[in-house]
């Protein structure tokens, strides 16, 4: 160990020799939302506009229609292992690459590279917050792992009405604490030193939203 580290280590080991008992978190805030569902639903889809997403209100039979209007005519596109197949677009289903598995050490996982080539995912979600429009991935079946939502230039996510809450505590109420989350709040983009905005960098370039109900 370097000099520097045991040296760090022991100033801590002494500012903690006596056990200090951290002050109670003030939790003031909001824990539950008091607002009626449809103005919660309204209140994301302002949030994700705003975002430069794209937002579209279907129900169970018209979805697969819509999915492969925003797939288009060409798109060859992923899923993951759990996601409803009666919500994708019988037409398109040689056009569906693979069905990806969960566990990235599954030997049919797709690389960085084979999702890469993929126009399109399309993942449903676990839960999304209105207040900050944020929708919530947890890597379960229907959603996939973490790499085939970030890495392909399109995201269509389903969110199901009755998913949608006001709060990020009501959110996070939902998740199950060690799930592998990503949080996504429109299309990945970032600004540089002169507030450019690109578009892309870490993440999907387009996000549709598909409201479920």
């Amino acid at each position: 160990m370097s000099e520097a580290k045991t040296e760090i280590l022991n100033r801590i080991r002494g500012a903690l020799h006596d056990a200090p008992t951290p002050a109670p978190a003030q939790r003031t805030y909001r824990r539950v939302s008091e607002r009626a569902a449809e103005e919660v639903v309204e209140m994301l889809v302002d949030r994700l506009v705003d975002y430069k997403a794209a937002v579209h209100h279907e129900t169970p039979a018209s979805l697969p229609g819509r999915i492969a209007q925003l797939l288009g005519v060409s798109a060859r596109y992923v899923v993951p292992t759990g996601l409803d197949t009666a919500w994708l677009p019988e037409d398109t289903a040689a056009r569906r690459v693979l069905v990806d598995p969960n566990d990235a050490r599954d030997a049919s996982a797709l690389g960085v590279r084979e999702l890469n080539a993929v126009d399109a995912v399309v993942t449903s979600s676990t839960v999304s917050c209105a207040e900050t429009g944020t929708i919530f991935l947890t890597g379960r079946p229907e959603e996939g792992r973490r790499a085939i939502s970030l890495v392909p230039d399109h995201h269509i996510c389903v969110v199901p009405v009755e998913t949608v809450v006001e709060l990020i505590p009501e959110a996070l109420a939902l998740v199950e604490p060690t799930a592998p989350v990503t949080m996504i709040s429109g299309p990945s983009a970032t600004s540089d030193i002169e507030l450019e905005r690109v578009e892309g960098v870490h993440g999907p370039r387009t996000l549709d939203v598909i409201l479920l109900g």
